[in-house]
């Protein structure tokens, strides 16, 4: 479900409602960083008062998306190379474990549809787009992971994905080499989870996948300090 459903979902908090609006738009680079929070303006787009925006502009502000500044007020955080780092760290191991968790409550057809996004994904190589295969590749993953039968180990994993979509709207932009070799990689999770494999193997191989990526990137950004960087 979409952040801009959320906001209309029945069950929710006003402060939910808003966490999710605003949350959206820093996802979506449409608040990019630097970007002013101004508390009042979104209270009257979400048709409630500034309270429960105060409360949701709190909560992301504790998951690092906003930081908050005397006499300045709230605004979308600026881009840093280590929160990246850390959060590709973090997705590694969340991402890994929700997928192995999944990997016994996939359908076939769950499976279809994984391999014709990465199919999609393979087609997209010719004339390469960096934003529109990161959202194809976010989209083959949550078919991976989305069963997850843990509640608690999908909201970590959204979270980071949403993160990550703040600190680099694609990490493709940077290291287009990386995208033909992680739709092998795609096909290989996919090949595990069809037959069978211990969960471990198949957490590995989402773990080992992301890792990739974060190396790649380091690697083309940062080589000195790529050296150092532990194997997750």
């Amino acid at each position: 479900m979409a952040s801009d459903d959320l906001t209309t979902a029945p069950g929710l908090s006003k402060s939910q409602r808003a966490y999710h609006w605003v949350k959206e738009r820093i996802a979506s680079q449409e608040f990019t960083p630097g970007y002013r929070l101004v508390l009042g303006a979104i209270a009257g787009e979400l048709d409630m008062s500034v309270v429960p925006v105060r409360e949701a502009i709190r909560q992301l502000e504790a998951e690092g998306l906003v930081t908050f500044e005397r006499n300045v007020g709230a605004r979308v955080s600026m881009v840093d190379d280590t929160q990246y780092r850390f959060s590709m760290q973090a997705l590694s191991i969340l991402e890994g474990t929700a997928t192995a968790l999944a990997a016994r409550r996939l359908t076939a057809d769950d499976l279809r549809h994984a391999r014709q996004t990465n199919e999609r994904m393979i087609q997209s190589l010719s004339d390469f787009d960096p934003h529109s295969f990161t959202r194809l590749n976010q989209e083959f993953h949550a078919t991976l992971y989305g069963k997850c039968a843990n509640p608690r180990m999908l909201e970590l994993v959204e979270s980071e994905w949403a993160r990550l979509g703040h600190l680099r709207d694609s990490t493709f932009s940077f290291v287009p080499g990386r995208a033909q070799e992680s739709v092998r990689e795609h096909e290989q999770i996919v090949a595990l989870i069809e037959r069978g494999a211990p969960l471990g193997e198949i957490e590995q191989a989402a773990r080992r996948h992301r890792s990739a990526t974060l190396d790649a990137y380091m690697i083309h950004e940062h080589p000195d300090e790529a050296l150092g960087l532990p194997n997750f």
